[in-house]
């Protein structure tokens, strides 16, 4: 298997990872129990669920197109493979500074006078803010076969 494909399994285990721990630091929250930090758990856990299936997704479709291809065909393949990944990561990028900004927004209005839309707000920014480094991250990292 080369670079790139390693790459990917690396890209899916570390946002399954981040997803497992922003759910149970959401359900650490819930702990709290006040309007604020409700909503950021909600966030976390909620953010969390959708990466998980975003990464086990990734990492099937990863599995499958890799059973198809005999290993010539996947190294043929692994140069268009890296420029949809690297071109997914970069796209991911960009809407996570509109998560944050639509996190600061939730903040600022609803949550000026709504505790639970003020930790929703917090909530979603630091979800877009984690994504962002991630994506960020990874997309100045795909291996270019």
């Amino acid at each position: 298997m080369n670079d790139l494909w390693q790459f990917q399994q690396t890209l899916t285990r570390r946002l399954s990872i981040g997803a497992l721990v922003s759910i149970l630091l959401g359900l650490g929250m819930f702990l709290f129990r006040t309007p604020l930090w409700n909503g950021i758990a909600i966030q976390f856990v909620a953010w969390g669920l959708i990466d998980l299936l975003i990464a086990q997704g990734g990492a099937l479709g990863t599995r499958k197109r890799l059973a198809r291809l005999t290993v010539e065909q996947a190294a043929a393949a692994a140069p268009q493979e890296a420029r949809n990944l690297a071109r997914i990561l970069w796209i991911n990028t960009a809407l996570d500074v509109l998560y944050m900004l639509g996190g600061v927004l939730a903040a600022r209005f609803p949550g000026a006078s709504n505790p639970l839309w003020l930790g929703t707000g917090i909530g979603i920014f630091l979800q877009g803010a984690f994504l962002f480094f991630f994506d960020w991250f990874h997309a100045l990292r795909v291996p270019r076969p």
